[in-house]
């Protein structure tokens, strides 16, 4: 009888160690030579966006357009492959088009009277709903908003803090308590009836047009680092709504913000919450005013521990919040059409 070859195998059909590693090898490389075929495959039929991803403008949100020409997304924010623009004949080139709110008030321009396939459009505010009007009439108009909400498709915030880690501690030499810097008011406003009670209690120093004390914008921040305090008081009450308010009058100035806004847990999805002060934590304006008025130097600097680990950046230049799009945009949905407008602002 022939004796059959065995090798590389052992007694009993069990194969040798140096077997099992080699066929488990070959199982590994057949593996992973399919993945990569198929992401090959993937990549190959996936579309290539060659060309810059143009983003038109319908009406410029500032009062003065600011240069735009050549790679500004790149050239300032690191963002590649975006180009914004105004031009209105490049309407059938544009992957989006922009649409502040202001541009949509009624006696401006209305919309383009054709949209081209593919293309996408965005509502743009910073405006509250309080200042935000005739939002009824854009039903099933536009594809993705962009707004200082946090849910928003394109998510605009005026400020946020960011790691800083070589941050040091920075409190400006403090000649007076409480400060104000505003411009529109209006008695019917929360933060106008807040502010008269609170001023029997202790003086506030007011700027701004509704006291005849107008500040340059380079007058804005010595100004307000004077005081220890500073209302931080918004013009209506939503959610997210936080603005320049605290991010550049106050945290930036160096000086502890007192809030009326959205309720403290909204402020601390922003900010610490050892930074700043909020009105709805005292029983009344009285007890406010004491706690302002008696505090050490000890309790005062524990509001600007943050500085340790932190920076405020200000969003003030609109091109980066346009060109934010840019960077949104692979994850964006396509086929989204917002049907009440209206509705989801308010909520």
């Amino acid at each position: 009888m022939t004796r059959a070859l065995l090798l590389p195998w052992l007694p009993c059909g069990r194969p040798s160690v140096k077997a099992v590693v080699t066929a488990g090898l070959f199982a590994t490389t057949l593996w992973n030579l399919k993945g990569f075929l198929h992401c090959f495959k993937v990549f190959r039929e996936a579309p290539k966006q060659t060309e810059p991803l143009v983003v038109l403008v319908w009406e410029w949100p500032s009062k003065q357009v600011p240069n735009l020409s050549g790679d500004v997304c790149r050239e300032l924010y690191g963002i590649a492959g975006c180009r914004l623009t105004v031009e209105r004949q490049l309407l059938g080139r544009a992957n989006v088009v922009v649409f502040p709110h202001t541009s949509l008030r009624p006696g401006k321009d209305n919309l383009p009277t054709k949209r081209p396939p593919g293309q996408s459009w965005v509502w743009v505010s910073l405006e509250s709903p309080s200042n935000t009007k005739a939002l009824a009439r854009w039903n099933q108009t536009f594809n993705w908003v962009m707004t200082y909400r946090q849910d928003s498709d394109i998510f605009i915030p005026y400020g946020k803090l960011v790691p800083n880690q070589s941050a040091t501690v920075n409190i400006p030499t403090k000649t007076s308590l409480v400060s104000w810097v505003v411009s529109n008011y209006h008695r019917t406003q929360k933060r106008a009836q807040v502010y008269k009670n609170l001023s029997r209690y202790l003086h506030v120093n007011i700027y701004g047009k509704a006291n005849k004390k107008p500040l340059c914008n380079d007058c804005l921040l010595p100004t307000t680092s004077k005081s220890k305090f500073y209302l931080a008081f918004e013009n209506s009450i939503h959610q997210d709504y936080i603005t320049e308010k605290l991010w550049r009058n106050s945290l930036m100035a160096g000086t502890v913000p007192v809030v009326l806004g959205p309720p403290r847990a909204n402020y601390e999805q922003f900010v610490p919450a050892d930074s700043f002060i909020h009105v709805d934590d005292f029983g009344s304006l009285a007890e406010l005013a004491t706690f302002l008025k008696t505090m050490n130097s000890s309790r005062y600097r524990q509001f600007f521990a943050w500085q340790e680990r932190f920076s405020v950046k200000l969003y003030d230049d609109w091109r980066e919040r346009i060109c934010t799009i840019c960077t949104a945009y692979p994850s964006l949905p396509r086929d989204r059409v917002y049907p009440d407008l209206q509705s989801w602002f308010n909520a």
